[in-house]
Formats: structure tokens, C-alpha cells, sequence
């Protein structure tokens, strides 16, 4: 059986509906940012918190854990700059208290949803697993710390961990079941689906100034399907004996640009939208992207869903959100 903490959430959730279909699943979660519906009903669901012993321990004392994977960390950027004490308390503190709790009952294998908030702003146009992590938040110090923290638990207690950096992560399940709802939301795809749904007055655009094509930010795009099946061929990894401890990006290989994917999004529905220009965020890179060829090459992963898909499936999924709420 896999212990999934924090599979109520986004990523999570879209995790559990893929392992459940060979595995057997616990999901671990105190819904204080996932939602109950989001979990396959085939799944076990445990309402707890990571940070509580007590509640991990019944899961460990009733469920034979075979392997852990951890989806349960604050990932707001804004966020943890306003509240690095919560941060560091549930990513870290808590981290370390499930990794206790393993130890005790004897699990050793760990997968960590890690992120590219780790590399910070870097100085290359491609980023590799060997690109300098350099955070510039408590998020994404948060996260490397964890990374460290593995690191450390696989020399000394043979702990064996595979940790997952994701670029965007974007899309929805393919039947639309489930998909992005985020609250507050924060990211580009869903915020512009919703103002092309009539749910936002405008898009802001922060900074058109950058050295890139156009002008605007460039991010790599994965979709959350693409996310879930690495996870698992990771887990296949540490199961089988494969693999001991290793680092993977999760990425498309791609870039777009702010202004790229607005229009992509305004072709796929069809809808125009109403675009306001601000200036630049502090602390905004202008390209991020990912080279994902050292899990192509050990695990046989590779991202398949390509821009304009992982919107279509976003859309479905906040055409039925929106029709869902209308009937209410």
C-alpha cells in the first residue's frame, strides 16, 4: 500500500487517480487546501494532519506502508514571504516528523514533490539537475532544505528517496472529474480560463519588458497527468531496487511566454480576452525551463501533453466548475 500525503490537492489528487488503477492507496490529509471530492473513491482517506505523530501513527499501526509520497507542503510564493514561520513549520518541521514516523515503523522509501522555486533565478537558459539552487523565498528554501534533509537521512539511516522538481504544472484530469481549484488562485492558466468564463474582469500581465521574444515571462508547462505517471515510475524505481536516492526536473522542455499562452487560451475557447499591463513582480526570472533528459534516460519518462492540450483539459474541467456552481 502507498501512503499519499496530501493527496487531496491539486497534484495530489490527479497522483491518487493514476496509482489506484495498480496500487493500493491511503490518502493522508487534513483539507485545510485539497478538497474531499477530489480523492478516487477507491482510495482510503485519512483526515489528519502531517505534523501530528499521533495521527500518522495510526496510519502506520493500521496500513502496511510500502512507500511514501509527499504532496503536502504551503506553495505560495507571495505567501511564505508574509508567513516563513508556517512555511518552515509544516514543509520542514512536519516533513520531518512523518520521516520520523517512517523510521519507526521501518519505510524507507520516500517520493518528495519538490519544485523549481529551488533554482531561484538562474543564470542558464535551460536548467539542469546540476543548475545551482539558489532560492529566493522562504518556499523554495523550504523545499531545498527538505531536499538536504534526504539527503542526510539516506547516508546515515538508509532512507531511499527519489525527489521530483516540477516546473508549471498545469491541465486537468481527462474526464474533467477533477482538476486546478485553488483558492486564492494564483496561477496563469486557470486565472485566465476564469476571466474568459466571466469570473475575472481583466489579466494583468506583470512586466513586458524582458529579454525574450515578446516581451513577457517564459515558463515550461507540464501537465498534471504528465506529473503523476513520473511519480510513479519513480516509485517503480525505489521499489524495484533501481534506485537509491536521485534528483529529477519534471518539465516539458518547452518554453511559452505569458502572452503565448493567454493566446493559446483565447484560441481554444474561442473568447478574447482583456489584457492589463503592469510592471514586473520582484523576483520574477524571465525564463524558466527545464531540461528533463535524466529522467528520459534512467526511467523512461518523458512529458507528452503539449500546450495547447493541457488547456483544453483545463478548460473542460472550468467549463464543468462553472456549470457545477451555476446550478446550485
Amino acid at each position: 500500500m502507498i501512503l499519499v500525503v496530501g493527496g487531496a490537492g491539486y497534484i495530489g489528487s490527479h497522483l491518487v487517480k493514476e496509482l489506484i488503477k495498480t496500487k493500493e492507496v491511503v490518502v493522508l490529509d487534513n483539507l485545510s487546501t485539497g478538497h474531499r471530492w477530489a480523492i478516487d473513491k477507491k482510495a482510503i482517506f485519512v483526515q489528519g494532519d502531517l505534523g501530528s505523530e499521533k495521527d500518522l501513527v495510526k496510519v502506520f499501526e493500521k496500513y502496511s506502508i510500502e512507500a511514501v509520497m509527499h504532496f503536502a507542503a504551503f506553495s505560495l510564493v507571495g505567501e511564505s514571504m508574509q508567513a516563513p514561520q508556517k512555511y518552515y513549520d509544516n514543509n520542514v518541521g512536519a516533513t520531518l516528523t512523518l520521516l520520523r514516523v517512517m523510521r519507526k515503523y521501518n519505510v524507507n522509501k520516500f517520493i518528495f514533490s519538490s519544485t523549481a522555486a529551488t533554482y531561484g533565478i538562474p543564470s542558464v537558459d535551460m536548467i539542469t539537475e546540476e543548475t545551482a539552487t539558489n532560492p529566493i523565498n522562504p518556499y523554495g528554501r523550504s523545499k531545498l532544505m527538505i531536499e538536504h534533509i534526504l539527503a542526510d537521512f539516506a547516508l546515515s539511516y538508509g532512507l531511499k528517496y527519489v525527489t521530483l522538481r516540477y516546473f508549471n504544472a498545469a491541465g486537468a484530469y481527462e474526464t474533467a472529474e477533477i482538476g486546478e481549484d485553488h483558492d486564492p488562485e494564483t496561477h496563469l492558466i486557470p486565472i485566465v480560463l476564469e476571466h474568459l468564463l466571466g469570473q475575472r474582469e481583466q489579466i494583468s500581465v506583470f512586466g513586458t519588458d524582458y529579454e525574450t521574444q515578446d516581451g513577457t515571462c517564459i515558463r515550461d508547462y507540464i501537465h498534471v497527468t504528465d506529473l503523476a505517471k513520473a511519480h510513479i515510475v519513480a516509485m517503480q524505481g525505489l521499489l524495484s531496487g533501481q534506485l537509491k536516492a536521485a534528483t529529477y526536473n519534471l518539465g516539458n522542455g518547452k518554453g511559452y511566454s505569458v502572452k503565448e499562452v493567454i493566446e493559446t487560451c483565447e484560441r481554444v475557447t474561442g473568447r478574447r480576452a482583456k489584457v492589463e499591463l503592469a510592471e514586473r513582480r520582484l523576483g520574477d526570472p524571465a525564463r524558466l525551463v527545464a531540461l528533463s533528459e535524466k529522467i528520459e534516460r534512467e526511467l523512461g519518462w518523458k512529458a507528452e501533453i503539449g500546450l495547447e492540450a493541457i488547456i483544453e483539459s483545463a478548460w473542460r474541467w472550468h467549463q464543468r466548475k462553472s456549470d457545477t456552481l451555476a446550478s446550485q
